[in-house]
């Protein structure tokens, strides 16, 4: 195998921590991680797996207590009782000792776990929710992983079979310190690797028989529009799909339609110009055959005889044909311009290697191929078991149009972490089938902004488009406003792409890793919600508006501490469940006080690809924060040897009122020379503020939004090595919710009767700080049940 298509592996465990007998072996690899081995012939594994890379864990202290029936081990967060003999459930168990694990946080050999989820292969055709596989964490403080099946990486960069028979086990005790068992997770089985920066905009799809002009023209229109897209993905017709019967069908293809395509490196080369990346779908199961471009090429390298034109079959299984494969089919289409791939398998888990999962080798090899020219690594396709998290961007699948699939899709992302799969990539607005609901695909698009891929997507059905102009007015300005949003959001979304490598945090993660003792009752209630990232906590909106109210109901938990709406600034005081009500044009996207949130207003396909030289710096009032903005060159590997520049922010509420930028450290040669600061202070009632850079006063642009509670900032001129301050009044405060204000907004709208709206009205108006009177009245009218609701929100959110 050539060097690039080797994985990196320190599969070798510190020898201090092995227990062995004749036929086992149990390796202590941490305080709360244990691999547990049984085989009959004595021999154990120490190649690395599919699944498993590194087992380099340091040295751990634990006790060993052995009599000739019985062997126990014991660290501070388990314990293991084992008879030396096969594993059964009568001879084997373990136990968590850690504080934070139940007490009944006790495994037999063979039990079932009974764990908070992963994920799964793929969602396709599944019109809401699925069955999942099994993940890290689990209430009862363990999960189990078997990699008994799993091949070998040999030292050449294939693969072999297991040996049969041999057990091989993890096990993961680490009560409810999930974030932990998480990192241990990625240290075991390879990192998540970063994403290039484009990835991290829009994505348009569409299964549809594009030309090269009505795709310019579609891209014309949403420059037009203002809509930035960052990645096209060209569906299956990109290739020669009506072939002669005699070759089978056209799924599969490496040869452009060049009626649609008449010249492939001019169209993907007005794409670059652009600042647009591309990826073709490829379905690769019938192989190469005759009427490809590409045949004659990987014929000879196969020693098919072309003359006879036999097929070139896919055997992912044989070592040549992989490099035949690569080289002959999918490289060449490259340099016209392809940036990567979409790897559309659906044909099962079978090949002539026993155990050998197509989907994995398909993923692994792609992914390792796709470095070769220096660039950062990425492939599209589905997930394809633990450890599929080092290969991504997951594909997953083909979703069905329906309210039921956008509720599951929140849960389905979150959960994925506890099996470390960070970077699924949706049906954003759904696939096929389903109905036409403009308010559906309002709400998924502002799901997809808040999820980590947003890739729009759908069939060929001549009304299935996913174009904002072709939905209601309200709805086009929602989906707008929310497409531009994302790019707005990239300076956020790639430093915390940054932390799920450095420090093993994926993009979202659900509410109970950080938060795992109020968890179980606020999950079970609140299911869909989730951070995004270290600074914000999301709850899409999942269902339809109710008639009158005009608001989606959703149900939030809201932790300790001071809480503000990302959209409309609208502060919370936390440490309860609560329903929110929501219009079309938000949902609740919540920010603690003093979380510090970077964006830009360079947000077109060539500005997301790039570190701006304007950022806005969304600043919550209330409490002492700290961020740093992370930057590289967007598209190597040089990331891994620490090569980046770090822009510090701060907030010190508590002392001085005081948001302090800069310096920049590191390699300030991969940022702008100048660079626009706007820094927005949410929910204060400063009017006004000093600016310093380096310690003296400079002008700047200032303007206070009375109704969202907004200060702005703006600086220009601001170089890297630049100390920017932005000092608030001695007296500034956080500020309260205009209760009245939003009372008669949310009255203004409803569709209900009038004299009732005054009544409501007037009783917030003169008994607003009278809370308890004001919620017993509301009560007391007997409102439909929504529309007291909304109000209680209202004057009781803080």
């Amino acid at each position: 195998m050539k060097p690039y298509l080797k994985m990196a592996a320190n599969p070798m465990c510190c020898q201090d921590n092995v227990i062995s007998g004749e036929h086992y072996r149990i390796t202590v690899l941490t305080e709360s991680l244990l691999r547990m081995e049984y085989s009959e012939d004595g021999i154990f594994e120490d190649r690395a797996t599919q699944t498993v890379l590194n087992r380099d864990f340091p040295k751990v202290n634990f006790e060993v207590k052995e009599t000739e029936e019985e062997l126990q081990i014991r660290t501070a967060n388990l314990q293991l009782n084992y008879d030396k003999k096969e594993f059964t459930p009568q001879g084997l168990s373990c136990k968590c000792l850690s504080g934070s694990a139940p007490s009944n946080a006790g495994w037999r050999y063979g039990d079932k776990i009974r764990d908070l989820k992963g994920t799964t292969r793929t969602l396709d055709q599944v019109n809401g929710s699925c069955e999942l596989e099994s993940g890290l964490m689990s209430w009862f403080g363990f999960s189990v992983m078997d990699d008994s099946k799993s091949l070998l990486l040999t030292e050449d960069g294939w693969v072999a079979p297991r040996k049969k028979g041999a057990k091989d086990l993890y096990f993961f005790g680490y009560g409810h310190e999930y974030l932990q068992a998480l990192k241990d997770f990625y240290h075991l089985c390879g990192k998540t690797p970063m994403l290039p920066r484009f990835a991290l905009g829009n994505w348009w799809s569409r299964y549809y028989e594009y030309s090269e002009e009505s795709y310019m023209e579609l891209m014309k229109k949403f420059d037009e529009e203002g809509i930035p897209f960052s990645v096209a993905v060209i569906d299956m017709d990109w290739h020669l799909v009506d072939i002669d019967p005699k070759y089978g069908n056209g799924w599969t293809g490496y040869t452009w339609n060049k009626k649609l395509f008449p010249d492939p490196k001019r169209f993907l080369g007005k794409l670059h110009d652009r600042g647009m990346k591309t990826t073709l779908n490829v379905h690769p199961a019938d192989g190469i055959r005759a009427y490809e471009e590409c045949y004659p090429q990987v014929a000879e390298a196969m020693g098919v005889d072309a003359s006879k034109e036999e097929p070139v079959n896919f055997d992912i299984a044989d070592p040549k044909f992989l490099e035949v494969y690569l080289d002959k089919a999918h490289h060449p289409l490259e340099e016209e311009g392809v940036d990567f791939w979409w790897i559309d398998w659906q044909q099962g888990q079978s090949t002539k290697i026993d155990g050998l999962d197509p989907l994995w080798m398909l993923n692994h090899y792609h992914f390792l191929d796709s470095q070769r020219d220096g660039k950062r690594p990425m492939t599209f396709s589905r997930y394809a078991g633990p450890g599929s998290h080092r290969y991504p961007v997951g594909f997953s699948g083909d979703t069905v149009i329906s309210w039921e699939s956008l509720d599951f899709q929140p849960y389905f992302t979150s959960t994925a972490s506890n099996i470390g799969y960070g970077w699924w990539s949706h049906d954003i607005g759904g696939h096929m089938m389903g109905y036409k609901d403009d308010e559906l695909e309002a709400r998924w698009y502002q799901y997809g902004v808040f999820s980590p891929i947003n890739r729009l997507h759908s069939t060929k059905n001549l009304f299935n488009g996913k174009e904002p102009w072709r939905f209601r007015p309200e709805v086009r300005k929602t989906m707008d406003d929310f497409l531009r949003l994302r790019h707005r959001m990239i300076p956020y979304l790639y430093t915390m792409n940054y932390h799920a490598w450095k420090d093993d945090e994926p993009l979202i993660w659900p509410m109970y890793y950080e938060y795992p003792d109020n968890a179980v009752w606020n999950f079970c209630q609140t299911p869909n919600q989730y951070r995004f990232g270290s600074e914000l906590m999301v709850a899409p909106v999942t269902s339809k508006m109710i008639p009158g109210v005009n608001r989606a109901r959703t149900k939030v938990w809201l932790p300790e501490g001071t809480w503000f709406d990302f959209f409309t600034g609208m502060m919370y005081q936390g440490g309860r469940t609560m329903d929110m009500y929501r219009p079309l044009d938000s949902i609740p996207v919540l920010a603690k006080a003093g979380a510090i949130i970077p964006l830009t207003e360079r947000i077109s396909a060539k500005e997301a690809q790039q570190n701006p030289d304007q950022l806005t710096l969304r600043v919550y009032a209330g409490a002492d924060h700290s961020f740093e903005l992370y930057e590289d060159d967007n598209e190597t590997t040089a990331y891994e040897q620490g090569i980046c520049a770090k822009t510090p922010i701060t907030l010190d509420w508590t002392e001085s009122r005081k948001v302090t930028v800069g310096p920049v450290k590191g390699d300030t040669k991969l940022i702008p020379e100048n660079r626009t600061f706007c820094i927005e202070l949410c929910g204060s009632t400063a009017e006004t503020a000093k600016v310093l850079v380096n310690g003296k006063e400079k002008d700047a642009k200032i303007a206070r939004d009375e109704e969202r509670r907004l200060l702005t900032v703006c600086i220009e001129g601001i170089k890297a090595d630049d100390c920017l301050e932005v000092v608030l009044p001695e007296n500034t405060e956080v500020a309260k919710n205009n209760v009245v204000g939003m009372a008669f907004d949310f009255l203004n709208q409803a569709e209900i009767d009038f004299a009732q709206k005054e009544r409501i009205y007037h009783l917030i108006e003169k008994k607003q700080e009278n809370l308890a009177v004001v919620t017993g009245e509301l009560q007391a009218m007997k409102l439909p049940d929504d529309l007291r609701g909304a109000l209680i929100e209202i004057v009781t959110a803080c």
